[in-house]
């Protein structure tokens, strides 16, 4: 009998017993009571695993993120530029003043190989051009390493207090727009192990049945033509501060005697020494170079003859062939017209 006919037997009912009748009716059963029980228990139990998973993974993030940070916080430093020069003040001072202005520079250090040390007149210009050009009040540090001996491997000296991780090694006659230099530090904060630089040049090996194994050198219209190289110069180069420990330590001496001897290839020795230490090639940038000065020893006869033999003579003393071809440019994407 349900609630309606109760209600005609009992000759009506009163308001309230209606409306408890249709609250009992809405109430559900205890199958269904049962059911959103264990409802509600598995879903408190998915909710504490995902904060639990949440946690570990926001930790290992935090983590992440630190290790970003630190690694962001010590190339914030910004770099030292590695200056060669040679009697060449006009062309000196006018490196200096450009490169000063460049956001990232943290300080420059001057290779000095001449017989006479550095005039106060010229630490006095070029610290006033340094004082001038530096932005947002930065103090970028001059220092002239003077080096008793002529000698081409001074370029890479160790310098033991150096504030930075990275040098960018640079001659006096060549200029860099400051955003490319950055941009090209930018590419070395992605791969610090390797040798990040403007100018690339190749070698090839030389099928010759009187020479054995030879390998002859070439330079930017090889480059060029098939896309490939195997060293960037020193000349215009980012690389880590721990080659310069290990071209003055552990360098061959015989390498080094015969480049202070022929005053040539330096920065052949010191591609060939980041390519033995990580057995991988150097990433080349692309830029737009300016060259200041007069044409240098590259325009001198027989310098390609020179500079193949020097590459063979090291491959002698390391006893294998360490430089590895590669084809990767990297390209600043905010200059191309089209992307």
């Amino acid at each position: 009998m349900g609630g309606g006919d109760v209600c005609k037997a009992m000759g009506g009912c009163s308001l309230a017993y209606r409306r408890g009748e249709k609250r009992l009716w809405n109430l559900p059963s205890a199958r269904n009571t049962k059911f959103l029980l264990w409802c509600c228990i598995a879903l408190a139990l998915i909710t504490l695993a995902c904060r639990s998973s949440l946690s570990s993974f926001a930790g290992i993030t935090n983590r992440s993120a630190v290790d970003a940070a630190d690694r962001l916080a010590r190339s914030r430093k910004g770099y030292t530029l590695l200056m060669n020069t040679w009697k060449r003040y006009d062309l000196l001072k006018k490196s200096v003043s450009h490169y000063a202005s460049c956001s990232r520079l943290d300080s420059i250090h001057i290779v000095w190989s001449e017989p006479n040390p550095p005039s106060d007149s010229l630490k006095e210009y070029l610290e006033h051009v340094i004082k001038m050009k530096s932005r947002d009040g930065k103090e970028v540090e001059l220092r002239f390493d003077v080096n008793k001996e002529d000698s081409l491997n001074n370029r890479f000296k160790e310098i033991k207090d150096l504030k930075t991780d990275v040098v960018f090694s640079i001659d006096d006659d060549v200029i860099f727009p400051c955003s490319m230099v950055d941009f090209a530090f930018n590419v070395w904060e992605s791969a610090p192990d390797s040798m990040v630089g403007f100018v690339p040049r190749v070698h090839w090996p030389e099928n010759s049945s009187n020479k054995g194994e030879y390998y002859t050198y070439s330079g930017w219209w090889s480059v060029w033509w098939t896309g490939t190289y195997s060293m960037v110069l020193s000349k215009a180069a980012f690389f880590h501060k721990k080659y310069l420990n290990l071209y003055t330590n552990e360098m061959p001496a015989s390498i080094k005697e015969f480049i202070t001897k022929n005053r040539n290839c330096e920065d052949i020795a010191m591609s060939f020494l980041v390519a033995n230490a990580t057995n991988a090639p150097p990433i080349w940038v692309k830029g737009k170079i300016n060259e200041i000065g007069s044409t240098g020893i590259s325009s001198i006869g027989g310098h390609t003859e020179k500079r193949a033999r020097c590459v063979n003579r090291f491959v002698a003393e390391y006893g294998r062939m360490p430089l590895v071809y590669s084809s990767v440019k990297a390209v600043d994407s905010r200059t191309l017209w089209f992307w």
